[in-house]
């Protein structure tokens, strides 16, 4: 008589990540509803810069509206990190420790260059520049983050080969982030002709520098 033998399956939780995708629906949701008006520009961000122009107080930075929408950024980019880690055969997308690392990392990586810009502001006494920028800066990643939330959710929760596309949204980041600077430069022309050399200085150790040591440091390791 034959014997059935049961071979164990090893079920994997994911149900961390469908509470921080509601979790950051929940957040879009209310602040739809609370402030209709500036949610209404900022979903035309992509296509319209009004948005930049009436919010464009440096009170704006630390509202409410911004730093819920910041969380929703947070959430999204720590899982396309997560993912391109999964495709790459580095993470699996369903490790929660791996996830918490990532919002760790980026949290403690976003916060203390905001606090060494806000230094490096006052020392060459640019801070309305900067802040400025910062203010910009949130605006379009913050929109970056949006936009990509609903991507994540197809490519987590799908065992289809994402590698190349996956790829192509680093490619728009990346250009995202450069149309970012040139339109600041753009709109504080003026400001940055005046202060020159320290606007360069401030891109070579704030906004290039990091990101490239980020880079040395995921390839070493």
């Amino acid at each position: 008589m034959n014997e059935i033998a049961f071979q164990p399956r090893e079920v994997i939780s994911s149900d961390w990540a469908l509470f921080l995708f509601v979790i950051a629906f929940v957040i879009v949701a209310i602040n739809k509803n609370v402030f209709a008006a500036r949610f209404f520009e900022f979903i035309r961000l992509g296509i319209s810069d009004k948005y930049n122009k009436i919010y464009r107080d440096s009170s704006n930075l630390l509202s409410t509206f911004t730093i819920s929408m910041f969380v929703v950024q947070l959430i999204s980019f720590s899982f396309f990190i997560l993912l391109l880690l999964h495709e790459f055969q580095i993470k699996s997308k369903t490790d929660g420790i791996a996830y918490v690392q990532i919002v760790t990392f980026l949290s403690f990586f976003i916060l203390s260059k905001f606090l060494i810009e806000k230094i490096i502001a006052t020392t060459f006494q640019i801070e309305e520049f900067i802040t400025q920028f910062n203010l910009l800066k949130v605006n379009y990643r913050t929109y970056l983050g949006f936009i990509m939330l609903p991507l994540n959710i197809v490519i987590y929760y799908n065992v289809l080969n994402y590698k190349w596309l996956l790829l192509v949204v680093v490619g728009l980041v990346l250009l995202f982030n450069v149309f970012t600077y040139l339109l600041t430069i753009k709109a504080y022309q003026n400001l940055v002709n005046r202060k020159l050399f320290y606007f360069i200085l401030y891109l070579c150790t704030l906004e290039i520098a990091p990101y490239y040591f980020m880079y040395y440091l995921i390839t070493k390791n």
